[in-house]
C-alpha cells in the first residue's frame, strides 16, 4: 500500500465523521438524541493526527486518484498478483484484487506473475463483497466483436478446423467457434469432411446471429472471388472452336462438368467420344485434366457446351480403304432395336444389321432375342456410304442361301410336313424346314368346311401336311394347300346332290342370315332363313334334324343352297292340283251326261226346258267356283 494510504488508514473514524461534517451541507431536521452521541472518536492516546478540512479533502482527491471506475459487462487489463493452486488473483487497479479460475489460464504456457491478460469484469462485488473476474468470457467477447468488424468490413480471417458435425466442420475462429456448412468448404462437391479436421484455412464471415453469438464462415466464398477475376478474362476471350485446358469436377449420366479456371463448361456424353458410351465415367474420372473444344454458349457466356471428341479426326474419315461391299467384318453390338441391331465396326463407326437379315429362317426373327448388348458378331457388308456415313450388313449372307435350291427340294405338286409357326387371319403360316417355309390361305384347308379362323383347324406348333402350289422364288414366297392332299370331292358331290333332290341333315349354327347344315359326308351347306321354317309354324332349332332339298349347287363356288320349307311347301302343292283335277274331271262328266240326255230327247215340253235350264245353271255356276278356287 502506499503511504498515504497507511496514513489514512490511521484516521479514526471521529476524524473522519468531523470531516464528513465539515464537507457536508447542514440538515435542517432534528437528529433523534442516542446515547454516547457526544463520543469524541478522535480520542486516542497513541500518535493522534489530525487533518483540516482542506487537508481532508486533498488527501480524498489524491485517494480516488488511485481506484479506477469498473462497471459490470467490461473488459479490463489486469495484472497477474498472485498464482495459486486453483485460482489466479489479479489486480485491475480496483479497491479489491479480482479471482479468475487456473483452468482458463490453460493455454498459456508459462504463466508468470506481473503478466497482464485482458479480463471480464463479471460482478464488481458478489455477495461476498468479492470481484469476480473471467478471462474466458473475456476471450469470447472480444473474439466475437473480431468476428463482427470482419463480417462489416469484410475481412478475410484465418481459422483452426477443431471437429467434424453434422452437414459441416467446426472452425475456431480467434478463439470463437464458427460453421463451416460443407457446401462453402469449396466450389467441387466434398464428401469426405474428415481430411479437412486439424487444417487451418482461410475463411470469410458469411452469416452472424447476434443474439445468440453465432457465426457462419466460407472457404468457397474466397475461392470463387478469386475464380472470378480468372473466369472475366475467360470469357472476355472465349471463341469457337477455342481449345482450352480444364479440370473435371463433377461427372452425371448426361455429361461431365468441366473447371476452365473459374469458368465451367458442360461436356455432352455424346460429344467425349465417337463410340457409344452408355455413361461419361466410362472414359472420364474426377479430376482429370484434359483439352477440350468450345462448341457453343449463348449470348451472356453462361452455358458453354465442349467437346472432346472433336479434337481427334471422325472415324469414318480413317476407316480402312479397302473394306467395301462383300467385305466380312467384326463388330461389338451397341445398340438394339425392334428393327435390327448396330455393330460398332471401330469407335465411332458402326452398322445395322436389319431383321431380316439375321437369318434365312422363315420365323421372323425378334433382335432382342438374337442380339445381347457387347456381344460381338461377325457379319457381311451389305451397302456403304462413306460420305453418308452409313453402313447396312448381314449375318445371314455368311451362309448359302438355301433358297437357291428351293425348286430342287420343294417342287410345285410335291407333298411334305411341315409345323405350323404362325396364324393369321387369312391363313397358316408352315415351316417346312429351318429357312424354308409357306401360307396356307384359309380357304385351301378344307375342300367341304368353311372356316372363321385358321384357329378352328389347327394350332401353333401342330404338324400339318402341305402341297406345294406355287412359288415364287424372286420374293421368297411358297403357296401352299393343305385340302390339296385328297382329291377335289366336290367332283362327287354333284352327283350325289344334285338340285331337286332331298337329305336328311342336322343344323349346325343359326344367325341372322341362315343356319349351316350338315349333309352326308360331312358337307356342309347353307339354308337360307326363311327356308328353315317347318310345316306346323316353328323354326327348324340347332342341332335339329330333318330333312332338305337341294335348291342350288354351285361347284366353282364349293357352296350349296338347301331348305326344309320347300318340302312341305312342294306337298301342299301336289295336294291342291289332285284336287283340282278331281273337280275338273267331275265336271266333264257330267257335261258329257247331259249332251247325251239332250241326244235323247226329241221334243222337249215347257217344264223339262226348265228343268234342263236349271241343270244347266248349276253346272255353269260350279265350274265357276271352281275355277275361283283354284285361282
Amino acid at each position: 500500500m502506499s503511504e498515504n494510504t497507511e496514513t489514512n488508514e490511521q484516521t479514526t473514524p471521529a476524524q473522519e465523521q468531523s470531516v464528513e461534517t465539515t464537507t457536508t451541507k447542514p440538515v435542517a431536521t432534528v437528529e433523534p438524541v442516542t446515547a454516547h452521541d457526544d463520543f469524541d472518536w478522535s480520542v486516542d492516546k497513541r500518535n493522534v493526527v489530525k487533518y483540516n478540512a482542506q487537508q481532508q479533502a486533498e488527501y480524498d482527491e489524491l485517494y480516488g486518484k488511485t481506484i479506477r471506475t469498473v462497471e459490470d459487462n467490461q473488459i479490463v487489463k489486469g495484472a497477474v498478483v498472485t498464482i495459486t493452486d486453483n485460482e489466479v488473483i489479479l489486480n485491475i487497479g480496483f479497491k479489491s484484487d479480482g479471482m479468475v479460475p487456473l483452468s482458463e489460464f490453460r493455454d498459456v504456457e508459462d504463466l508468470k506473475v506481473g503478466e497482464s491478460y485482458d479480463v471480464y469484469v463479471v460482478s464488481k462485488e458478489d455477495r461476498k463483497g468479492h470481484l469476480i473476474l473471467s478471462r474466458k468470457s473475456a476471450k469470447m467477447l472480444k473474439a466475437w466483436e473480431f468476428i463482427v468488424d470482419a463480417f462489416r468490413d469484410g475481412i478475410i480471417v484465418t481459422g483452426k478446423i477443431t471437429s467434424k458435425t453434422k452437414g459441416g466442420l467446426i472452425v475456431n475462429v480467434n478463439g470463437l467457434e464458427t460453421f463451416l456448412p460443407g457446401s462453402q468448404i469449396d466450389v467441387k462437391p466434398i464428401t469426405d469432411y474428415d481430411v479437412y479436421v486439424g487444417k487451418t484455412m482461410e475463411l470469410k464471415v458469411v452469416k452472424i446471429n447476434e443474439a445468440i453469438k453465432n457465426a457462419v464462415v466460407s472457404h468457397k466464398a474466397l475461392i470463387e472471388s478469386d475464380l472470378e477475376s480468372q473466369r472475366e478474362e475467360i470469357i472476355s476471350k472465349l471463341e469457337k472452336g477455342q481449345v482450352l485446358e480444364g479440370v473435371i469436377k463433377n461427372i452425371t449420366d448426361f455429361g461431365a462438368f468441366i473447371d476452365l479456371g473459374g469458368l465451367d463448361g458442360l461436356l455432352y456424353i455424346t460429344d467425349i467420344s465417337w463410340g457409344r458410351i452408355t455413361h461419361p465415367n466410362e472414359v472420364l474420372e474426377l479430376n482429370q485434366k484434359l483439352n477440350v473444344v468450345v462448341l457453343d454458349f449463348d449470348d451472356n457466356k453462361k452455358r458453354i457446351s465442349l467437346g472432346l471428341k472433336q479434337l481427334l479426326a471422325h472415324p469414318w474419315d480413317t476407316l480402312d480403304k479397302e473394306l467395301e461391299i462383300g467385305s466380312k467384318v467384326k463388330g461389338k453390338v451397341v445398340n438394339i432395336e425392334d428393327y435390327g441391331a448396330f455393330l460398332e465396326i471401330t469407335p465411332g463407326v458402326e452398322g445395322l444389321v436389319h431383321v431380316s437379315e439375321i437369318s434365312w429362317s422363315a420365323s421372323p426373327v425378334n433382335s432382342h432375342d438374337f442380339f445381347k448388348l457387347g456381344a460381338e458378331h461377325e457379319a457381311i457388308v451389305m451397302t456403304l456410304d462413306r460420305e453418308e456415313r452409313k453402313m447396312s450388313l448381314s449375318i445371314k449372307r455368311l451362309t448359302d442361301d438355301p433358297w437357291q435350291k428351293v425348286e430342287e427340294k420343294y417342287p410345285v405338286g410335291s407333298k411334305h410336313t411341315g409345323i405350323v409357326r404362325n396364324l393369321t387371319p387369312y391363313g397358316v403360316f408352315v415351316e417346312l424346314d429351318e429357312f424354308i417355309g409357306g401360307m396356307v390361305h384359309i380357304s385351301d384347308l378344307s375342300w367341304t368346311k368353311r372356316f372363321n379362323h385358321p384357329s378352328e383347324f389347327t394350332k401353333v406348333g401342330n404338324e400339318l401336311e402341305v402341297v406345294v402350289l406355287e412359288m415364287d422364288k424372286e420374293n421368297r414366297k411358297l403357296n401352299l394347300g393343305h385340302r390339296q392332299i385328297e382329291e377335289d370331292p366336290w367332283n362327287t358331290f354333284e352327283d350325289v346332290f344334285p338340285v331337286s333332290s332331298v337329305h336328311e341333315a342336322t343344323v349346325m349354327s343359326i344367325d341372322d342370315k341362315g343356319a349351316m347344315v350338315l349333309l352326308p359326308y360331312g358337307l356342309e351347306a347353307f339354308a337360307p332363313k326363311k327356308h328353315l321354317s317347318k310345316e306346323d309354324g316353328g323354326i327348324l332349332a340347332v342341332d335339329e334334324k330333318a330333312e332338305f332339298r337341294v335348291i342350288e349347287f354351285n361347284r366353282n363356288d364349293k357352296r350349296i343352297l338347301v331348305s326344309h320349307a320347300r318340302i312341305w311347301e312342294e306337298k301342299q302343292k301336289e295336294g291342291k292340283e289332285v284336287e283340282k283335277n278331281e273337280k275338273k274331271a267331275e265336271v266333264e262328266r257330267t257335261k258329257k251326261a247331259v249332251k247325251n240326255l239332250q241326244q235323247k230327247v226329241e221334243k222337249a215340253t215347257l217344264g223339262d226346258l226348265g228343268v234342263l235350264s236349271q241343270l244347266k245353271d248349276k253346272m255353269e255356276g260350279k265350274e265357276a267356283k271352281d275355277n275361283k278356287d283354284n285361282e
